[in-house]
C-alpha cells in the first residue's frame, strides 16, 4: 500500500465515521512559549481540548506536520527523524473509548476499508492506574470484545501509557489522560504470552508501537494532576512514516516509497555515497522544505538557528558523499515535488523555497573557506590542532567532526578528539535546551494572564498597522503569564516617536472597555470582512473570528485566531513597551508587559 494510499484510507475512514478532515497547522506553534516548533499532534488543538469551541465540530480527522530536534546528531540512522507527519482522530467531548477503541481496531485490521493487518500480530497496552487515575479496566474489556486474545493485552505504568508521558521534575500545565497503545509484530510468529516477553519484544523492536488512543479526562497544573477536564475527549495518532514503513514491509522509514525517490536522487548526485549521509541529506532537506514553506528564515536564533543547523550539516554530508556544489536543489526540487500530492502549497512556494535554501548553501560555503583559511594559518605556525581549537572551527565555522578530522590528516596535523567531544556534548546539552523544551500547554494553560496577553497581541497587531503601515504582518507570538513577545514584518528599527504612539494607541483602547466578540463564519467570509491572522491556514471552511468593535462600530480589531481571550480589555491593566528588536532579516520583534 503506497504512502498515498495509505493517507486517502485514514481520511476517507473516519471521514465516514463523522470526522472533518481539518488542515495541519503551521510548524511554528501559536502562542506557545515552551517549544520552537509544533512538537506533537495535540499541541494546535489544545485550546479545544480545554473546552474552546472549534469551528469544524466535535469529530476531526488531520495529518500534522511536526518538528522535533532533540534527536537531530542521531539522524541517519534507521529510526529518527526531525520532521515527520501525525496522523490523527479527534474527539472534542463526543465519543470516548468504547468508539475510539473500535474504530482503531477496524482502521488497523479491516482490508475493505482499513489498513488490513493481521489481527493476531496484535498486542495492546492499558494503563496500570496510580495516584492521579485508576486501572484502566474499561479500555482491556473492550481490546478483549473484538477479539484481542487476553494474553495479548498488558498493563504497563504512566511512564509509557499516559500523555504526555511525565518526567523527571515535570512541569506540564494543560490536558492529559492514560491511553491505550497498539503493537504489531514484524516478523511475524512471535506468538508473545506475557508482559515480561512483551517488554524484550519491544526492546528489541521485534514488535513495534503503530497506533495509541489517548483519553483526556484530566488536566495538569505544574506537573500535578489537579482535577479532570470539563469534557472527555480523545487524542488518537501514529507517525505516518512508521505506518508507511509497516504496511510496506519495510525495516525502516528511509525504505519506504516516502524517502525512496528521495534517495535516489541524492545517489545520482553522489561520486561517493554513503548510507548514512544519504538519510541525513534526506532528512534535513526534508525538514527545510516544511520550515521554510511555514515561514522559518536560516538566522542564529530561535527557529532560524535550527533550520540552519539542519541546511548546513545536510550540505556536510552532502560534501561527504562528494556531490557537486548546487547539486542539493534538485534534491529539493524532489521533496517539494513528492510532498506538494498532500501539501499543495509547497509547489506554490517552490522559487521562495529555493531561494532561502541557496541563499544559506552560499553563505556556508564562503564561511567553510574562512574556516580553511584558519586550518593553514595553524599549519604556518606548526601548532598542533588540539581539541579547543577544533571546536572553535566547528562552532564559528561549522565544520563536523569528521571534516576537521579530514582536513588536518591532509595538512599534516594530529587531531585531538577527546577534549573535542567533551566541547560538543556541552554544546549538545545546550542545543537541546534552546531548540526543544518540554510541552507546556503556553496558551493552553488557560491562566487568566495568559489570556490578557493574548488579547493584548491583538490590540498591539492594530496599532502597529496603524501606526507604520498595513504592511506589517504577524509572523510569530510567544506568551507567558509574566509578558508577551510579538514579532512582525516590518523594514527597520522603530522610532522612540512610533513606540509611544503604539503604546498610547493601545492603552487608549484598554480604557474604552472594549468587549471581545467571538464569531464562526467561513473563510471567505472573514476575509470579505477584512480578518488576518497567521495562523488562518490550520482552520478549515469554517473559521473562529475575533472582533473589538468600538461603540461607533469602527472595527478597532479584526483576527482569525483559536481563543483564549478576556471578554473586554478594561481587565488588561496598563501596556508598556520594554523591548523593540531585530528577530531576523526584516522582521522586528516587541517584548510588553501589563502593569
Amino acid at each position: 500500500m503506497n504512502s498515498t494510499e495509505i493517507r486517502k484510507r485514514f481520511l476517507t475512514f473516519f471521514e465516514k465515521r463523522g470526522h472533518v478532515i481539518i488542515p495541519s497547522a503551521s510548524l511554528i506553534p501559536e502562542n506557545d512559549p515552551s517549544v520552537l516548533f509544533t512538537t506533537a499532534g495535540m499541541q494546535p488543538l489544545v485550546p479545544y481540548l480545554l473546552g474552546e469551541k472549534h469551528p469544524s465540530g466535535t469529530r476531526l480527522v488531520n495529518f500534522q506536520k511536526v518538528v522535533r530536534t532533540v534527536d537531530i546528531d542521531e539522524v541517519g540512522d534507521n529510526t529518527h527523524l526531525t520532521f515527520f507527519e501525525m496522523m490523527g482522530n479527534w474527539s472534542l467531548g463526543d465519543y470516548f473509548k468504547k468508539e475510539a477503541i473500535t474504530w482503531s481496531y477496524e482502521l488497523l485490521t479491516n482490508k475493505e476499508e482499513g489498513f488490513g493487518l493481521d489481527p493476531s500480530r496484535l498486542y495492546v497496552t492499558c494503563f496500570e492506574g496510580d495516584e492521579n487515575a485508576p486501572k484502566d479496566t474499561e479500555s482491556a474489556e473492550i481490546w478483549m470484545s473484538l477479539g484481542v486474545p487476553e494474553n495479548h493485552v498488558y498493563f504497563m505504568g504512566a511512564s509509557s501509557n499516559w500523555w504526555p508521558q511525565p518526567k523527571d521534575k515535570d512541569e506540564y500545565s494543560g490536558p492529559c489522560g492514560p491511553d491505550t497503545e497498539m503493537f504489531y509484530d514484524m516478523k511475524g510468529g512471535l506468538n508473545l504470552t506475557s508482559k515480561e516477553e512483551f517488554i524484550v519484544a519491544d526492546s528489541k523492536q521485534d514488535i513495534v508501537e503503530i497506533w495509541n488512543d489517548v483519553f483526556m479526562e484530566y488536566k495538569k497544573k505544574n506537573g500535578k494532576v489537579v482535577g479532570k477536564l470539563e469534557s472527555k475527549n480523545v487524542d488518537t495518532g501514529s507517525g505516518f512514516e512508521r505506518i508507511a514503513a509497516v504496511l510496506q514491509g519495510k525495516e525502516t522509514v528511509f525504505d519506504t516509497d516516502i524517502f525512496q525517490p528521495i534517495l535516489e536522487k541524492i545517489k545520482e548526485l553522489s561520486n561517493r555515497y554513503n548510507e548514512t549521509s544519504g538519510k541525513i541529506i534526506a532528512d534535513h532537506l526534508r525538514a527545510a522544505v516544511f520550515m521554510i514553506s511555514d515561514g522559518v528564515i536560516p538566522s542564529n536564533t530561535d527557529q532560524g538557528y535550527v533550520i540552519r543547523r539542519l541546511i548546513r550539516r545536510a550540505i556536510k554530508n552532502a560534501k561527504a558523499v562528494d556531490s557537486v556544489d548546487g547539486s542539493l536543489e534538485s534534491v529539493l526540487r524532489k521533496i517539494i515535488e513528492i510532498s506538494s500530492v498532500a501539501y499543495p502549497e509547497l509547489e506554490t512556494n517552490t522559487l521562495h523555497i529555493v531561494t532561502v535554501f541557496n541563499k544559506e548553501e552560499t553563505n556556508f560555503n564562503k564561511t567553510l573557506e574562512k574556516g580553511l583559511k584558519q586550518l593553514e594559518k595553524i599549519v604556518e605556525k606548526g601548532e598542533k590542532l588540539d581539541g579547543e581549537t577544533a571546536f572553535t572551527l566547528f562552532s564559528s565555522y561549522g565544520f563536523p567532526k569528521e571534516l576537521i578530522k579530514e582536513a588536518a590528516e591532509e595538512r599534516g596535523l594530529s587531531f585531538d578528539g577527546n577534549v573535542f567531544d567533551e566541547a560538543m556534548k556541552k554544546h549538545q546539552e545546550a542545543s537541546k535546551t534552546a531548540s526543544v523544551g518540554k510541552f507546556k500547554g503556553g496558551m493552553a494553560g488557560d491562566g487568566e494572564q495568559e489570556r490578557k496577553y493574548h488579547t493584548t497581541t491583538h490590540l498591539l497587531h492594530a496599532a502597529l498597522r496603524e501606526v507604520l503601515g498595513n504592511h506589517v504582518e504577524q509572523k510569530g507570538s510567544n506568551i507567558t503569564a509574566e509578558r508577551l513577545r510579538f514579532d512582525f514584518s516590518h523594514p527597520e528599527k522603530m522610532t522612540d516617536q512610533e513606540k509611544e504612539q503604539v503604546t498610547e494607541w493601545v492603552n487608549n483602547k484598554i480604557t474604552k472597555k472594549v468587549p471581545m466578540i467571538r464569531e464562526e463564519m467561513s473563510f471567505d467570509e472573514a476575509k470579505l470582512k477584512g480578518a488576518i491572522g497567521l495562523f488562518e491556514d490550520k482552520y478549515g471552511d469554517v473559521v473562529s473570528v475575533y472582533s473589538m468593535v468600538a461603540d461607533n462600530g469602527t472595527v478597532i480589531s479584526r483576527e482569525l485566531c483559536g481563543g483564549p481571550h478576556v471578554e473586554n480589555t478594561s481587565v488588561l491593566g496598563t501596556f508598556r513597551i520594554k523591548k523593540e528588536e531585530a528577530s531576523s532579516a526584516g522582521i522586528r520583534r516587541i517584548k510588553a508587559v501589563l502593569e
